[in-house]
């Protein structure tokens, strides 16, 4: 542990795995401690900003539109019709930014799932007022005109703008009895309600489709991007993970067309590629939780009121539980469990992000057409790496894009 002061309050940074599970778990000795800054623009009634009881609640009745079983199964079939046709849209368009398109990819896919929005203007619009929320959300909260908070808090104010005019659409087409047939994450919403009939409102609505906007789409990009670099990088685990992929399209039957959730549950290598890539970039850094008493842990005591920061880079670059940390080797999961708090990508608990099974889901989906067909051609290889907000070469990964000339899919 390590003493801090961090956003005007005394901190304290945890990066063991006992003492990360303890706070992310412990509901009864802490709760949300998230920056004032940062509740602002991801929404007060969105998952960081809400209570224990509120938090179980929202989550209990909004988990299955997202990751249940029968809503990956619809998601499936537009996220492969999406990636099959951006990765062929690329090999015509020469030197591309990688990362930009892989989040505009991945923000389309969640705009349809939650919106229905197939617009490609509509999404490119959305997508860039995401972008400057996003930069914000890790920037100083100084509220000043050309500042990353100052452009983000005006983002959000757009953002709730276009959701609002949305569903209030929603509700008039309720009215009139003209409801399409296709449900997305709004109508889901809508209709939710929690063992006492009570329903979400329209502040409620909003902030969680921002939280889910703004999450969705950028960890898959950045996933994305990283497990193919990573993979061109160590050929032997490229090699594995294609002729995994290349063993589910051999054994299914001739007549199925794309893939199926059963043959997505199979992609065992590909799943320790994702968790491996996952360990390495760490996309989300930090959370934030705050003592609701005096709390002991490992000896310590974190006095009632502290803010807690959970550093899960250093979980998963602890040398004592990963060899070679930093090493990319998708093989250390083999017959490897993690210790419970020594893995925490989507974090843990009843904080446990709800969208993860979707986000690997996409990646999976991205990875098996892309290795099955495809080749990254990277223009600058040694690029620098930038740390901030996320991870990522300074060039947003600057590449072309080429078809296999052996390809069969």
């Amino acid at each position: 542990m390590y003493k801090a002061f961090m956003f005007g309050n005394p901190s304290i940074i945890v990066t063991s795995p006992d003492s990360c599970r303890r706070v992310l778990t412990d509901d009864e000795a802490f709760k949300p401690g998230w920056p004032i800054s940062t509740v602002e623009l991801i929404g007060k009634n969105s998952f960081i900003g809400i209570s224990y009881e509120e938090h179980k609640r929202l989550r209990r009745i909004t988990a299955a539109p997202v990751n249940g079983h029968e809503a990956l199964s619809i998601y499936l079939k537009y996220i492969e019709d999406n990636v099959l046709s951006a990765l062929e849209k690329w090999t015509k368009m020469g030197e591309i930014e990688f990362l930009t398109e892989l989040r505009r990819l991945t923000f389309k896919i969640i705009m349809y799932i939650f919106l229905s929005s197939e617009s490609e203007l509509v999404s490119e619009a959305l997508e860039k007022q995401y972008t400057a929320l996003n930069l914000g959300v890790r920037a100083m909260a100084i509220n000043v005109p050309g500042f990353a908070y100052h452009k983000a808090l005006k983002a959000r104010k757009n953002l709730v703008a276009i959701l609002q005019s949305v569903v209030d659409e929603r509700r008039e087409q309720r009215k009139c009895n003209n409801v399409t047939k296709k449900r997305d994450m709004i109508d889901a919403l809508m209709d939710v309600e929690d063992e006492n009939g009570r329903r979400l409102s329209d502040e409620e609505i909003i902030d969680i489709l921002v939280m889910y906007l703004n999450a969705g789409h950028e960890s898959s990009g950045h996933t994305m991007m990283w497990a193919t670099i990573f993979l061109q990088k160590h050929p032997e685990f490229l090699q594995k993970a294609k002729e995994e992929q290349e063993r589910i399209i051999r054994n299914r039957p001739p007549t199925q067309k794309g893939l199926t959730l059963k043959e997505f549950r199979e992609m065992e290598y590909i799943s320790k590629v994702i968790d491996e890539t996952l360990r390495v970039i760490t996309f989300s850094l930090t959370a934030f939780r705050e003592a609701k008493q005096d709390v002991n842990i490992s000896g310590y005591t974190i006095p009632k009121g502290w803010k807690v920061l959970i550093w899960f880079r250093g979980v998963h670059l602890d040398p004592e539980i990963y060899p070679d940390p930093k090493e990319f080797d998708p093989t250390r999961w083999e017959g490897f469990t993690p210790k419970a708090g020594s893995f925490l990508p989507f974090g843990a608990g009843s904080r446990l992000c709800p969208g993860n099974d979707l986000a690997k889901l996409e990646i999976a989906v991205f990875l098996h057409y892309f290795l099955l067909s495809y080749e990254l051609d990277r223009i600058n290889p040694q690029c620098p790496t930038r740390y901030l907000p996320h991870t990522r070469p300074k060039d947003n990964c600057l590449a072309r894009i080429k078809r296999h000339r052996s390809s069969s899919v």
